[in-house]
């Protein structure tokens, strides 16, 4: 069965309950609710929460676990020999799963006998080209074992739907059945459902907390498995990136100085553009702009904000790279010869600059414009001009809060990788020249980890220990960032 058919069904057998605990709670009083604990929904709802959350928890407890228990199952049948062709356990279940699923693509579409899904027995050669005439797999060219491993994993993943949809719909069922019998008239329904919301809210809030833990985890581990075969000294204090596969990291220099150089130059230029341009944006919006230009203007800035990363770096490599090659390069507008590519820094940081913007700008308005008008007024009164109120008054109070809209849009910079792929360059160096090209932590992140990485080795851990980091970083950041607004901030009336 489906697995969104079963979802359906529980769905169906709860709002069944619902309505059978409804009615169950108000016969039970001879239909004057008024001698009923709680309201009759409640009732209905008891049954309801009892239904979905064990059947639904089953449902996702068997999901996540069915596919790790049938793997440890089907990797005993694939022979020592077919691993080592393979090098690598992974890869060879992967072809496995791949298989499995053109099966049972080609068994929905009629393409494939049921009985040949499954049968061990089965020509493997036969079971292939089949699948190659369904259009489910490119080549006919799989082993018998891939191809026996992939039967086996599609009976299993059979048995075991079949078998989670029957004990899914028996908790359901035998929830339902205990939730109605327990719809009298002293029964606390309102209690426990109100207890079970919270409890459900509380489940929802904490699904934030553990992927921040186990992110943390993941690069935790993995940092350290790095650090086992790579000195931590040569990681942090050498000035060449220079990565080569040819063996297990002795050929390699994984410095990360170079790539925290052009993580923060690049972030530097970006912010030298969004800076200016998002606060004087906040400035004329808050204290200048009419309400109906601020009501055009306003949204149309935020759109920046929407705009995917892919096409502002897009916009770096067709555009503004081009431009800046026009004017800086050989035979440009300016008769100098800085600038010989498309990508440099100065090209990703402008383009970078241009996506802050409104990170700068909207939350730098929000913060002036929490400055209270009495002090605005207080300074007119004074004498104090408009401009002379902005610089000495409404600018200092709001400072804190601007302040903290910088390091926070300084985050954002850090992590950004499209733009500095694509307009930045992929060259490592430790440079002042902002028309050169440089890269970052996170577009080596990208790079090391693209491809067929064996895990074991430093050069594609080192991911990893880049990835930590720049979490520390980023971290630190906005830590300093919630520390200067807290410690600095106005309360006011």
């Amino acid at each position: 069965m489906p697995l969104i058919w079963l979802a359906f069904i529980v769905l169906a057998v709860a709002t069944l309950g619902y309505v059978m605990g409804w009615r169950r709670a108000l016969s039970t009083v001879g239909g004057d609710a008024r001698h009923l604990h709680s309201l009759p929904s409640y009732y209905g709802w008891n049954v309801f929460l009892k239904v979905v959350v064990p059947a639904f928890g089953l449902m996702i407890a068997w999901v996540l676990i069915q596919p790790l228990l049938i793997d440890r199952s089907v990797v005993q049948l694939i022979p020592e020999t077919e691993v080592s062709e393979g090098s690598n356990i992974g890869l060879v279940m992967s072809e496995v799963r791949r298989t499995a699923q053109g099966i049972t693509a080609a068994v929905a579409q009629g393409d494939m006998a049921p009985d040949m899904a499954t049968d061990a027995n089965a020509d493997a050669a036969e079971v292939a080209q089949v699948l190659k005439d369904a259009g489910q797999i490119v080549t006919s060219d799989l082993s018998p074992a891939i191809v026996q491993g992939a039967q086996r994993y599609v009976e299993l993943s059979s048995f075991g739907n079949l078998l989670m949809s029957i004990a899914v719909l028996a908790v359901g069922l035998l929830a339902m059945a205990w939730a109605v019998r327990e719809s009298t008239p002293v029964f606390r329904a309102r209690n426990v459902v109100e207890q079970g919301i919270k409890a459900l809210l509380i489940a929802a809030a904490s699904i934030a907390i553990l992927t921040t833990i186990g992110i943390i985890l993941s690069l935790v581990f993995n940092t350290i498995e790095f650090f086992r075969l790579y000195p931590a000294g040569d990681f942090f204090f050498l000035l060449e990136w220079a990565p080569s596969f040819s063996g297990r990291g002795g050929a390699s220099s994984l410095g990360v100085l170079p790539l925290l150089w052009g993580t923060v130059y690049i972030s530097i230029v970006a912010l030298l553009v969004a800076v200016p341009i998002g606060l004087f944006s906040a400035i004329y919006l808050s204290e200048y702009a009419s309400p109906r230009v601020r009501a055009i203007a306003k949204p149309l800035l935020e759109v920046l904000a929407g705009i995917p990363t892919i096409v502002y770096g897009l916009f770096a490599l067709l555009t503004v790279g081009p431009l800046l090659v026009s004017v800086f390069g050989d035979g440009g507008l300016l008769g100098v010869s800085w600038q010989g590519g498309g990508r440099a820094v100065i090209t990703a940081g402008l383009v970078m600059g241009i996506m802050l913007i409104p990170f700068v700008s909207s939350l730098s308005d929000d913060i002036i414009n929490a400055v209270p008008q009495a002090m605005r007024d207080g300074s007119y009164g004074l004498g104090a001009t408009q401009s002379e109120t902005i610089k000495q008054v409404v600018l200092p109070a709001a400072l804190p809060g601007i302040v903290g809209a910088i390091l926070l849009a300084a985050s954002r910079a850090i992590g950004e990788t499209m733009i500095v792929v694509l307009g930045a360059g992929a060259a490592a160096r430790l440079s002042l020249n902002p028309f050169e090209a440089m890269t970052t932590v996170t577009a080596k992140i990208v790079s090391q980890l693209t491809g067929d990485s064996d895990f074991a080795s430093p050069e594609a851990l080192v991911a990893f220990a880049l990835g930590m980091t720049l979490f520390l970083l980023t971290l630190g950041l906005n830590v300093f960032a919630l520390y200067i607004v807290r410690k600095y901030r106005e309360q006011y009336d």
